[in-house]
């Protein structure tokens, strides 16, 4: 009785203010997992997309085909050990480039455009931001400059200092791969079959090497219009080793504008690549190359959110990686 009678009690405000900064104690030292963020830079870097933007502009007015190229970079980067820039890392003591990768080597290109990028948004922001977002912002700017849509970029992402080589044949689509390949690879990724078909509709723009598609126009299928079949025999000649690098533009009817003719084309048997013919070959894609070649606000909206999902696929986040100073080296 005399015990408790000597003991103190807290006043209950004092009791409520320890639980609540014990509460907050325990808060701060659980793990605060980095995600990607719309305003990633509005406080360390305010003027990067800006800068970004401007560039990829100016790179697009130079050579429309270049904005076919950064959406496609970003791709091939995406697909191999996630949006982390290995694309762009020469070769070097451990670094065996995946530039040098069967699907990528003679083919993708745009590096010199990012190492540009890179270069002002350094003069601005040393450090700060990394070579994948500006893949990724790249991308989307292509679009808009010929005017395909625009997104909500997700940003934080930064550079691994590793390459992917090995991983390059077995996670890049080639020119010849049938549907089923084509949706197990982008399903691998997390991206649905309706993601493949809108982001194959990147092929509205662009152009593709004669050796990609020659097999095509001379194999006299009957899923290829004989008058297209024709057209490009022009420049693509039967022989292998005879032209292989000379060009055509994947959309005969609008080469340099994104709209919807991608699907249309299709639908007349005109795919230039085999991969592109197999998304409307009696197949489960059909529908949804009609459906886009009668709507291009859907495919653009589909497009568009297709991007955002690639590049989410398997970021570096927080600490993990780099953000390297130029982008075809680690630190």
């Amino acid at each position: 009785m005399g015990l408790a009678a000597g003991r103190s009690r807290l006043p209950s405000c004092v009791s409520h203010a320890f639980l609540v900064v014990a509460g907050l104690f325990i808060l701060a030292s659980i793990p605060c997992e980095a995600q990607l963020s719309s305003s990633f830079y509005d406080n360390t870097c305010p003027n990067a997309l800006t800068t970004i933007r401007k560039a990829i502009r100016t790179a697009v007015s130079r050579e429309r085909r270049m904005a076919a190229s950064l959406i496609r970079l970003h791709f091939h980067d995406c697909f191999v050990q996630g949006c982390d820039a290995s694309i762009l890392l020469d070769d070097y003591a451990t670094i065996q480039s995946e530039k040098n990768a069967p699907n990528n080597n003679n083919s993708v290109r745009g590096y010199e455009v990012i190492d540009n990028v890179k270069s002002q948004v350094e003069s601005i922001c040393p450090g700060v931001v990394s070579c994948a977002d500006i893949l990724a912002v790249a991308a989307r700017d292509a679009s808009v400059a010929v005017g395909g849509p625009t997104w909500t970029l997700k940003l934080g992402r930064r550079d691994s200092t590793t390459s992917g080589l090995s991983q390059a044949a077995a996670n890049l689509p080639t020119f010849r791969d049938g549907l089923d390949r084509l949706i197990s690879l982008f399903s691998t990724k997390g991206l649905s079959t309706r993601d493949m078909v809108a982001l194959s509709g990147s092929h509205t723009i662009g152009q593709a090497r004669c050796i990609t598609f020659r097999d095509r126009i001379y194999d006299n299928r009957t899923n290829i219009d004989a008058g297209f079949a024709s057209t490009r025999r022009r420049r693509c000649p039967v022989d292998n080793g005879n032209g292989d690098d000379n060009l055509a533009a994947l959309d005969l009817v609008t080469p340099n504008s994104f709209d919807n003719n991608y699907f249309k084309n299709l639908i007349q048997r005109k795919g230039l690549l085999q991969s592109d013919q197999v998304l409307f070959n009696g197949g489960s894609t059909d529908s949804i190359v009609t459906e886009y070649s009668k709507s291009p606000s859907n495919f653009r909206s589909d497009f568009a959110a297709a991007m955002v999902k690639m590049g989410d696929i398997e970021p570096l986040l927080g600490s993990a990686g780099e953000i390297r100073k130029y982008c075809n080296v680690i630190n």
